[in-house]
């Protein structure tokens, strides 16, 4: 195999017992990206020299005997959306094309502590807001799989970069959805993490605006790779305690022991907002058999507070939103602007065309109630299993063809926009093949409970079919 096509637990193995070098590394990804981006447009901003200078630094340090990082060598990207030193920082906006950022965020930088070789920068929509990755400045990013069909969104260019072999590892970043759901429309692992494990500092200097509460409290820094074990390393590479986080974590939690696990899983497949595609059905149920087969117990169960979480992002979210939006828009493309439209749309279904603060509020009290009874069920060691969307991969800007489908596609996102609202973490890893495209599943567990997520993630992933995009076949 080539070095492009390893994992990054081989590739970072490799480099420490000094059987290949991180230049070789990064010189076989980035002819993977010569070969294959300018077709996918996964990448906005690769910089080969510096890429190689990195990696003869890395090199370097292999030779000293220096103390190594678990991701030494290892080629990432990070997204056009997060600071990266030097690096351009669009967010996908023509009125921004030039911005540079001044300094690394924190999740950037704990990925270059762990030794991390930086080769590029992810597209994503304009100010990474839609399921789509397309944008003016950097143009259309493309899923390995189908042309015709997104690669997800926010983060669908890290997503694309990873399912053709570009890299073995990205950063990306959810807040609905933005990690788990391009993750689940290109075949790949993708990592939310609970709100305040990894790091959501941001120097001043590179903020912008300072960030709503919405922001403050449910976004999250995150790992994307080919495997679980892949995310798995990364995400620990990436955690740490950061009190200049407003939700940070002042210590890391422990793992479990050995051989703890739950023994019980709780499939919701509909929460009675839409219903599911019957080649999501179809997932769901292999990824619950292949868990009973593990040893787990699962059974249906219904959690309508899971609804009520996928509306309530409809309401704080963009009311937080809806006083900066004229200006945002009017740095947006127009994709943008008909999302933005059919999705305000959607939550006026909901809430009326403009809620008054004290729905608001009372949003934001009911939040911590879910947030509770939600601990008490998943506290008593029981993971959830649901889709990772209620459809399969979108057909490109199928969100602003007209506006009945952009609205049911919130809609069909409940998976996607109900765990931000609550901050615990899910994990999208593959499932099932329908039609050619790849069809994700999630899996959510309990606060900081990460490591038994992953398990039953891997137990999905040892079981299922191989999920080599056509264009890395």
């Amino acid at each position: 195999m080539e070095l492009w096509q390893l994992p990054v637990t081989e590739v970072a193995a490799l480099i420490r017992d000094r059987k290949v070098s991180a230049v070789e590394a990064a010189e076989s990804c980035l002819s993977r990206v010569e070969a294959v981006n300018p077709e996918l447009n996964a990448l906005a901003d690769v910089r080969p020299e510096e890429t190689l200078a990195d990696a003869r630094r890395a090199d370097a340090a292999v030779a000293a005997g220096a103390d190594l990082g678990p991701l030494h060598g290892v080629p990432t990207s990070t997204k056009i959306n997060t600071p990266q030193r030097g690096a351009l920082m669009t967010h996908g906006v023509t009125a921004m094309a030039g911005m540079r950022a001044a300094r690394d965020d924190a999740s950037v930088a704990a990925l270059r502590s762990a030794g991390a070789v930086f080769l590029g920068r992810s597209n994503a929509p304009a100010f990474s807001v839609r399921w789509f990755s397309t944008n003016e400045p950097h143009g259309r990013t493309l899923n390995p799989w189908s042309a015709g069909h997104t690669p997800g969104g926010s983060s669908g260019g890290a997503a694309s970069a990873l399912a053709a072999g570009m890299t073995p590892l990205a950063q990306g970043n959810d807040i609905g959805g933005s990690i788990r759901f391009p993750a689940g429309c290109c075949g790949v692992v993708g990592v939310r993490p609970t709100v305040g494990l990894v790091s959501n500092w941001t120097a001043p200097e590179d903020t912008g605006p300072e960030p709503s509460l919405t922001v403050q409290a449910w976004a999250v820094q995150g790992p994307m790779a080919r495997t679980v074990a892949d995310a798995r390393l990364a995400l620990r590479a990436m955690a740490g305690a950061d009190l200049r986080d407003p939700f940070g974590v002042p210590a890391l939690p422990a793992a479990p022991a050995p051989g703890d696990r739950p023994i019980r899983v709780g499939v919701v497949r509909d929460v009675g907002i839409v219903k599911p595609h019957p080649a999501v059905d179809a997932a769901v149920d292999d990824a619950a058999r292949w868990l009973a087969d593990a040893g787990y117990e699962v059974e249906e169960i219904e959690l309508p507070l899971l609804a009520e979480a996928a509306r309530l992002w409809s309401l704080l979210l963009f009311e937080e939103m809806r006083p900066g939006l004229p200006g945002m828009l009017e740095m947006a493309d127009e994709g943008l602007r008909v999302h933005m439209r059919y999705a305000y749309e959607y939550a006026a279904g909901l809430w009326g065309e403009k809620p008054d603060l004290a729905a608001y509020v009372q949003g934001w009290a009911r939040r911590a109630t879910l947030i509770t009874r939600l601990q008490e069920l998943l506290g008593t060691g029981m993971i959830l299993l649901t889709p990772v969307s209620a459809e399969p991969p979108f057909e490109q800007d199928a969100d602003i063809i007209e506006p009945e489908r952009g609205r049911n596609l919130v809609a069909a996102q409940w998976p996607m926009t109900s765990l931000p609202v609550l901050g615990f973490p899910g994990v999208s890893v593959p499932a099932a093949l329908a039609d050619g495209l790849p069809i994700g599943v999630q899996l959510i567990g309990g606060r900081f409970a990460e490591d038994l997520v992953l398990d039953a993630a891997q137990a999905v992933e040892d079981r299922a079919p191989d999920f080599t995009a056509p264009l890395s076949a």
